[in-house]
């Protein structure tokens, strides 16, 4: 199956192509590389003039909905870890923004969601598997935290280690292909309505595709948070 290319790919390589001396054709910079940039380059450009807005009276709708994202994030970590979940408030929050704003690419004519690419989510779910691993590593230690894989009977370690390594490094491949699938799939259905039906028809499948897009988003963000409620201390729930 042909793979619909941006007009920013379209333009953008055979000029470096040029520039640097390779053949014609040559894919000089891959274009879920180029919607990942740009999702960087917006979320640089416009959270700024966001933050010089905040208020705190008399909050806007953005500012209204953006507190509750963030009160949404810190519930769901400080269930899963307790008041220690705080301080994974950014990361997470991270996540969610990267797949939101990338998948919205869709929405923009002569662009390609980031996340509708197999390399992009892959990207994320290793970030996401080297994260939780690393801050459970600083929690607790290199040795103690390689032990938690033996479990807790411990002549069933030899067992139980190689079982929970092939199963940590699952999640890899189950986060990535969960996330590509949808956005994937979603895309492809507003396209095909759109070429078909232009005007009226995509309506109901965009906002479905909002839909699709939000409960991704929040997945990922829920697995993330429980593979690092696994890998890190948890203390007292707060009330």
């Amino acid at each position: 199956m042909h793979e619909e290319k941006s007009i920013i790919y379209q333009l953008l390589n055979p000029l470096l192509a040029r520039l640097l001396g390779y053949p014609a054709g040559t894919e000089v910079i891959a274009d879920n590389v180029l919607m990942s940039i740009m999702v960087i380059l917006l979320c640089a450009l416009i959270l700024p003039m966001v933050k010089k807005r905040l208020k705190l009276w008399n909050p806007g709708p953005i500012q209204q909905i953006l507190e509750v994202a963030v009160e949404f994030i810190r519930r769901m970590l400080g269930d899963y870890i307790g008041s220690r979940g705080k301080k994974y408030i950014p990361m997470i929050g991270t996540f969610g923004i990267f797949i939101i704003v990338g998948s919205l690419l869709e929405f923009i004519p002569g662009l390609q969601p980031a996340t509708g690419n197999y390399n992009t989510t892959l990207a994320l779910a290793i970030f996401s598997f080297a994260y939780y691993n690393i801050a459970g590593v600083r929690e607790i230690g290199l040795i103690k935290y390689l032990a938690h894989f033996g479990g807790e009977v411990w002549w069933m370690a030899p067992i139980m280690f190689p079982i929970e390594v092939v199963s940590h490094f699952a999640r890899i491949l189950s986060l990535s292909i969960r996330l590509f699938g949808n956005i994937f799939g979603d895309h492809l259905v507003v396209v095909i309505f759109s070429a078909f039906i232009p005007l009226i028809m995509p309506i109901p499948f965009m906002l479905l595709a909002l839909l699709v897009i939000l409960l991704q988003a929040y997945i990922f963000m829920a697995l993330s948070t429980i593979y690092l409620s696994g890998s890190v201390p948890s203390e007292e729930k707060p009330a």
